[in-house]
């Protein structure tokens, strides 16, 4: 490929980039004051990256079907990837239009969010083209840093500051538990490139030790940043203390890319030690659903039970994972799809609610709202019986395709436990409904959504509706997405 191709290949990292420094210029010369213009700013570089990916530069290519590699074999072009940086600039621009037009007080304006937003979102899009250590690890990085100072952007906020140092401070101990994983892996192959090391790991007879301590600390980082089971611990911390606006957002788009860079790392450079790290990730599946189920029971938070729903969530998905086959990834981004949409529209619900001049954060506050604004109880009863995981809404079939490729994949007791923690959770999603429609209040809920806001509210809703009957763009775009990753 020639210097120009590899520039059209990357032409949608190039817009993000492109937007998110004029953003910041825009901000940093003229203040808060225009911090709605640099949300439009950083909305149309991110739809106009999102167009790109569906306009392939290379004819042969398919829309990504077949990979491309460049930069010395560092990045590669591939369905998979643009499947999952679809789904991410979608999270992304969802989430600048929650936080534009509504949420913050005049005095609490940052034009910083949406260009923070524009970095991360640059770092997830890295992240799932990476097919090096060595850029695996910058993208992460180049991730991790916008959202620990989005944590904090209240900053005269105690809570927020709270929560940012934790992530910060458990992110850092991921970041070193990867790189020393990543330099074991590099001092018994000699190599970080995926295909290279793939290679070597396929290599017939037992792995040396050190291969296997690698994997272990590399899954250990990975599972930290999906927020899995026993490295959850940040969670509900974060959640709860960030801001709202940013709280949907860290639980949409990198969750996608987290969860997306995982399934690349496992099934192609460590592809050769699936018997080794299939037990972790079934250990790690089980422990998330059953903490995530049982522990959001006693939660009276709305985002600290959000929390807990994404922790059972991400369990559910790394049974796909643990399938190791094509069944079980082409079910894992079916899942990814639902659920990030399904999450997005929670808290476009939750945004468009206020109580004594304060934003609604513990169930209790969500007493009669029913009887105060029938269509916002109506979409919040549609989240959570997607969630709950309720035919016919878009969340039942998310599992169904997930349980399904655990059966076919002879893990029917890991799709048991999956099915029985679902019911589990169906308690407190169920129970968030019968508040709404049953509990009397004596203070009214003022709804104050603004267009973003409304927007999100209603794309998300119906989308739960609408996948019951017109799955197949989705479904059809994750068998072409799995099948350029895995084969098949």
């Amino acid at each position: 490929m020639t210097g120009m191709e590899y520039l059209f290949l990357l032409l949608p990292e190039g817009l993000v980039t492109v937007f998110a420094l004029v953003g910041l210029i825009f901000g940093a010369i003229c203040g808060n004051r225009v911090t709605r213009g640099v949300d439009g700013i950083a909305i149309l570089g991110l739809t106009l990256a999102l167009i790109c990916m569906f306009c392939p530069i290379h004819t042969h290519n398919d829309f990504g079907t077949m990979a491309t590699y460049a930069f010395n074999n560092m990045f590669v072009d591939d369905g998979f990837a643009r499947f999952i940086k679809a789904l991410i600039l979608i999270a992304s621009i969802m989430s600048i239009m929650l936080a534009s037009l509504h949420n913050w007080s005049r005095d609490e304006e940052r034009f910083e969010y949406s260009v923070l937003i524009l970095f991360a979102t640059l770092g997830m899009m890295l992240m799932v083209s990476a097919t090096s250590m060595i850029s695996l690890y910058v993208a992460l990085e180049l991730q991790s840093l916008p959202l620990y100072v989005l944590a904090t952007i209240r900053r005269d906020d105690m809570r927020s500051s709270e929560a940012g140092l934790k992530y910060f401070v458990l992110g850092a101990l991921a970041s070193g538990l990867l790189l020393y994983g990543i330099s074991l892996l590099y001092g018994y192959t000699g190599s970080v490139d995926f295909v290279e090391l793939a290679g070597h790991l396929k290599v017939a007879g037992t792995p040396p030790l050190g291969i296997v301590f690698g994997m272990v600390f590399v899954c250990a980082a990975l599972a930290f940043k999906v927020s899995a089971v026993p490295f959850h611990m940040w969670t509900p911390d974060v959640y709860e203390g960030a801001p709202t606006p940013v709280t949907a957002f860290f639980a949409s788009a990198p969750k996608l890319a987290a969860l997306a860079l995982f399934t690349r790392v496992l099934l192609l450079p460590l592809g050769g030690l699936s018997h080794q790290w299939m037990q972790i990730i079934v250990f790690i599946a089980v422990a998330s659903m059953l903490l995530g189920s049982f522990a959001g029971l006693m939660q009276s938070n709305l985002k600290r039970l959000l929390a807990y729903s994404a922790i059972a969530n991400v369990g559910y998905a790394l049974v796909g994972l643990a399938c190791v086959s094509k069944q079980g990834v082409e079910g894992l981004l079916i899942y990814l799809t639902i659920y990030f949409l399904n999450t997005l529209g929670v808290f476009a619900v939750i945004l468009c609610l206020k109580r004594r001049n304060r934003m609604v954060e513990e169930i209790t506050d969500l007493s009669g709202l029913a009887r105060t604004n029938p269509l916002i109880a109506l979409a919040m009863t549609v989240f959570m019986f997607s969630l709950a995981g309720v035919p016919p809404l878009a969340g039942f079939f998310g599992k169904y395709f997930i349980f399904l490729a655990a059966v076919n994949a002879k893990m029917v007791p890991l799709a048991v436990i999956g099915v029985l923690t679902s019911v589990v959770a169906c308690y407190y999603y169920i129970r968030i409904i019968k508040v709404m429609y049953f509990d009397d209040t004596a203070t009214p809920i003022d709804s104050v959504p603004g267009f973003g806001v409304k927007a999100v509210l209603a794309v998300t809703a119906l989308s739960m509706l609408l996948f019951t009957f017109w799955p197949a763009p989705v479904v059809d775009s994750a068998v072409r997405a799995a099948k350029s990753l895995v084969g098949g």
